[in-house]
């Protein structure tokens, strides 16, 4: 592929975002990368010379090539699998606003389902900020708000000071595509956010905030990186050994949530999933067994 086509589809970028963000091993990173420049070599020879070219058709187009060149339905399920996290990596990273791969028709496989914590992890990771920790608040209020309001990382790190509304015990937050939708929390997670707006916050603050929420080290706003390095070293902390992300708090609040009786359209409207289908995973990862639950929305006690 050449350099021009590389550049126009933010190949190096990706390649940043599956190492340093998505902590994919060396392995599925490069295969992640020779499945986009595919894609990438496809698309040119369609005339679709950037990632914002690319159609629902080119995709659909491109899966029936691949099929015809006889590729494995592994393989296949691989380069979908890609092409959505290199699409959800443009649409969080601002390129684009409408994700085309949302309807790519992939060889059918036994669902893997997403890992979720028992209550008793999360109150484990909730309670692991050590207080002696001068951003002991800051992680504090990242958690119960990845956790309680069931955000994207890429949501959290979005969050502007106004789009808490404490006093409302709710948080205004700007999904995919701007989408904004308004999620409710409880005492438990208005406490340790409201600590941290009052006492950890305006110490950070050195002008460079862009009024954002979570702010590192520094007062600038935290990256997506640096939230992903937070969960993970709370998560050790607390004694979880298995891996733990910004993702598996978000997969914990819907599936809690589900346990605890609240109807599947409700929990769609709280993640800010535009398909049912994709709320309804949460289904099977119920099924699974029983993981001591009490609502995220409901933590007032």
């Amino acid at each position: 592929m050449s350099d021009e086509v590389e550049r126009a589809f933010l190949v190096e970028g990706f390649r940043d975002y599956l190492a340093l963000e998505a902590g994919h091993s060396a392995h599925t990173v490069e295969n992640y990368l020779r499945d986009i420049r595919r894609l990438a070599q496809f698309a040119e020879m369609k005339r679709a010379r950037t990632p914002a070219s690319v159609s629902r058709a080119l995709l659909r187009d491109f899966v029936f090539t691949l099929k015809d060149l006889g590729l494995s339905s592994a393989t296949i399920r691989r380069q979908v699998s890609a092409t959505h996290t290199y699409f959800g990596f443009l649409i969080g990273e601002g390129h684009l606003t409408d994700d085309p791969s949302d309807r790519m028709e992939t060889p059918r496989k036994g669902r893997v389902l997403p890992e979720v914590l028992t209550v008793s992890e999360v109150e484990a990771m909730l309670a692991a900020p050590s207080a002696d920790h001068p951003l002991a608040w800051r992680d504090r209020a990242l958690l119960e708000l990845a956790y309680g309001a069931g955000l994207r990382v890429s949501e959290l790190c979005a969050l502007g000071v106004p789009d808490l509304l404490l006093s409302d015990g709710l948080v205004r937050v700007f999904g995919k595509g701007g989408k904004e939708r308004l999620v409710p929390i409880g005492r438990k997670v208005v406490g340790p956010v409201s600590i941290y707006l009052n006492q950890t916050r305006p110490a950070l603050d050195r002008g460079r905030s862009e009024g954002r929420v979570l702010l590192n080290a520094r007062g600038g706003p935290l990256t997506r990186v640096g939230a992903w390095g937070i969960i993970k070293r709370v998560a050790k902390a607390a004694g979880i050994t298995r891996r733990v992300t910004p993702h598996t708090l978000r997969h914990s609040f819907a599936t809690h949530l589900l346990e605890d009786g609240y109807d599947i359209r409700t929990i769609q409207a709280l993640l800010g999933h535009t398909d049912i289908r994709t709320t309804s995973i949460y289904l099977h990862v119920m099924e699974r067994g029983a993981l001591g639950v009490r609502s995220p929305l409901d933590r007032k006690r």
